[in-house]
């Protein structure tokens, strides 16, 4: 029996990492390596409630973790990176610049929302999830929820009006 649910956590785990891992970088404001430590910290917090969440809602938990470890993370000063004097070289490819240069400015404009605007907006219009689970999940009431959703659409149209053609 232990050895079915160790592999019903793992098949879950394969199935919905790169789903989780985007969800915790946008969380994170794009920062990569913060949404590795987050999502493999809320991945083992998972794993220790696996046998009661399992048959209902296991991405629903991780949600809930990711945002609220994101939100404790972002108060933080320091998390222990230190800089370097060269960067690794990264692997050249194809020239997807427009996609990237798109996705690092919506990311950064992300960076510089409150962590519970960025949660809220992420959890709403990214992850598509009702007021009433994005609510749940900060643990907050349903009209907080929507107040910050609200805001930080208004923050990051402010953040990106400058490239946004005016509708003829």
């Amino acid at each position: 029996m232990e050895q079915a649910r160790a592999g019903e956590y793992d098949a879950f785990v394969a199935a919905r990492w790169s789903v989780l891992f985007h969800l915790a970088r946008l969380l994170t404001g794009g920062d990569r390596h913060r949404a590795e430590d987050l999502l493999q910290d809320s991945l083992v917090k998972l794993w220790f409630v696996w046998p009661k969440v399992a048959d209902e809602a296991p991405e629903a938990y991780v949600r809930k973790v990711l945002a609220r470890a994101a939100a404790r993370s972002a108060r933080r000063r320091w998390w222990g990176e230190r800089p370097v004097e060269v960067l690794p070289e990264v692997a050249a490819a194809g020239d997807v610049s427009a996609t990237v240069a798109e996705r690092s400015r919506l990311e950064s404009a992300l960076a510089r929302l409150s962590p519970q605007q960025r949660a809220a907006v992420v959890l709403r219009y990214y992850q598509d999830l009702p007021d009433r689970q994005v609510a749940e999940v900060l643990g907050c009431p349903v009209g907080t929820a929507r107040s910050h959703a609200a805001r930080g659409v208004a923050r990051l149209r402010g953040l990106l009006a400058d490239v946004i053609e005016p509708v003829k």
